[in-house]
């Protein structure tokens, strides 16, 4: 059986690419900064879209340009005729890959809150756009199912929830990430300092 979603960007051929006429690198630097991907994986509950939205509000704060988005933010417009099934979540992240770049092309700092479970997926992210950055949040399954306000894991613990991401559905731990932030050790305030740290040293202007 074909991958359906295999040439989804070569289905329409009758098409003609225009450049645009504003360089990139005069982009970046009327911003100060280049632009980028910083893309937070993990398990569900492990703190991701938190962290995500504590660091676009102290990047903004600080002047940066900069914005964040995550799974349920994606679902609910650009997603929402995909499921969870392992081919549905494959053409996901696909979709937020490609949607991070195009901002991020833009020169804005892109932060992204998906539990994007497979290396393969996560890696055809990367490859999507010139300055990434993953972003693995490690947090034992136990504290992420305590942490749970929404009984999810429970709910797939009684055969509620088919193919979630620890129960019925596997989790691929990165295998180079840029960061590894330890969730169950460090504050949520910790994390975001060092984020803002490392985003300082790796964002320059151009």
């Amino acid at each position: 059986m074909l991958d359906p979603y295999t040439s989804l960007a070569m289905k329409s051929t009758n098409v003609t690419r225009i450049m645009n006429l504003v360089d990139q690198s005069e982009r970046f630097k009327r911003q100060g900064h280049v632009g980028g991907v910083l893309w937070f994986t993990g398990l569900p509950a492990s703190g991701k879209k938190t962290l995500a939205h504590l660091l676009e509000t102290r990047l903004f704060n600080l002047g940066y340009q900069v914005i964040a988005f995550d799974s349920v933010w994606l679902r609910k417009g650009l997603t929402s005729d995909l499921k969870f099934c392992r081919l549905d979540r494959k053409e996901n992240i696909r979709r937020a890959g490609e949607l991070a770049a195009l901002l991020s092309g833009s020169g804005l700092i892109v932060i992204t809150a998906f539990i994007s479970p497979y290396v393969e997926d996560r890696a055809v992210a990367r490859e999507m756009n010139n300055n990434f950055h993953e972003i693995y949040l490690d947090v034992p399954i136990e504290i992420c199912e305590a942490r749970d306000q929404r009984n999810r894991y429970k709910r797939a613990h009684l055969g509620e929830l088919t193919n979630f991401t620890g129960v019925s559905a596997p989790y691929e731990k990165p295998l180079n990430p840029n960061i590894v932030l330890e969730g169950s050790v460090l504050t949520k305030h910790e994390c975001v300092d060092y984020l803002v740290d490392y985003v300082n040293h790796n964002f320059k202007s151009a």
